[in-house]
């Protein structure tokens, strides 16, 4: 059985998504591009949520293109990329002589974006002294650059992004409380893949489909068991991770028919969900691997885990956890 026909189908229907890059049918991802839409003509802060991997940057290219600056160019800012030595010139700009190597006049990002949209990717990297220069700029509408003590206005909107707690860094004073009350106006949480399971196979076949014309191998096929076994992965690192998965797949590639290989072993990652249902369904995951899906019986994975085989097929149903299938 070629599975690329509904795969390809289902993808052909998504096409309108490219217009935003944003490839997705899911609730959650839907959910969250209602978010965009009702906040995007506002002109309010927007802060957006989510693990490494989820397409922030691309939630803040949207959200832009939908409100009423989308005529200029949205200004990016990387924090965590930036040395902190230099972060506060790159966001203000500076003066001649402002400092040592400050030998010409530099305009900030802050006043490319006049008029326009400021991203500030990783905002929970900022240095503690940027992040009260940064509140006041917000608070006063006004930035001085470096060298120069007069205030000028300014009108950027702001739109950050982070995959850390913000709340647990103000607990440990790594994040000023006032500055985080200040850009949680309207928060939007980016879901992980793991809670976008019906939207792996779209894009598994929107990178199929940019691999297949960069490297210029037609694939016509995934089958079943590989799309499924890509369905129950956790994807720690997310669409970025899935990317590299189905590149990797492709490099390799010798026939139309695209094998696709999971990672060996997934890093621990330190900014995963801690929800309950997500440590659930990991857990019970791992546990039926192990059991090679098998529930009832000695050794079953309801006996390991200490359940009814009734109850334990309820949770999984609950959970999205489904045997890989065996039709190709």
């Amino acid at each position: 059985m070629r599975s690329a026909g509904f795969n390809n189908c289902a993808y052909n229907r998504m096409s309108s998504s490219d217009v935003t890059g944003i490839v997705g049918v899911s609730d959650a991802i839907q959910e969250a591009l209602q978010q965009v839409e009702y906040v995007a003509a506002t002109g309010a802060t927007v802060l957006l949520l989510g693990e490494t991997g989820t397409g922030k940057e691309l939630f803040a290219n949207h959200l832009h293109n939908r409100s009423a600056r989308h005529g200029r160019q949205i200004v990016r800012v990387n924090c965590a990329a930036i040395p902190a030595t230099l972060i506060e010139s790159e966001l203000f700009g500076h003066e001649r002589g402002a400092y040592t190597d400050a030998i010409g006049r530099q305009v900030g990002r802050f006043e490319l974006a006049d008029q326009s949209t400021l991203f500030l990717d990783e905002i929970g990297d900022l240095p503690l002294d940027v992040q009260v220069k940064l509140l006041r700029v917000l608070d006063q509408r006004q930035i001085e650059r470096l060298g120069n003590p007069t205030p000028f206005p300014i009108d950027a909107r702001l739109v950050a992004a982070t995959h850390r707690d913000l709340g647990r860094l103000v607990e440990r004073g790594r994040f000023r409380e006032d500055l985080f009350y200040r850009i949680n106006v309207f928060p939007i949480r980016i879901p992980p893949l793991r809670e976008r399971v019906a939207d792996i196979p779209l894009l598994v076949w929107h990178f199929i489909t940019q691999f297949s014309e960069r490297f210029n191998k037609p694939i016509d096929a995934v089958s079943a068991e590989d799309m499924s076994a890509l369905q129950r992965y956790p994807w720690p690192g997310n669409i970025r991770e899935l990317r590299n998965v189905i590149e990797r797949a492709m490099i390799l590639a010798r026939s139309p028919r695209l094998s696709i290989a999971l990672p060996a072993s997934a890093p621990q990652s330190t900014s995963g969900s801690s929800k309950l249902v997500d440590i659930e369904r990991t857990h019970i995951h791992s546990v039926l691997v192990n059991a090679e899906w098998r529930i009832r019986g000695v050794g079953g994975a309801a006996e390991r885990l200490g359940l009814a085989p009734t109850t334990l097929e309820t949770r999984m149903a609950k959970l999205g956890l489904v045997r890989p299938g065996r039709v190709a």
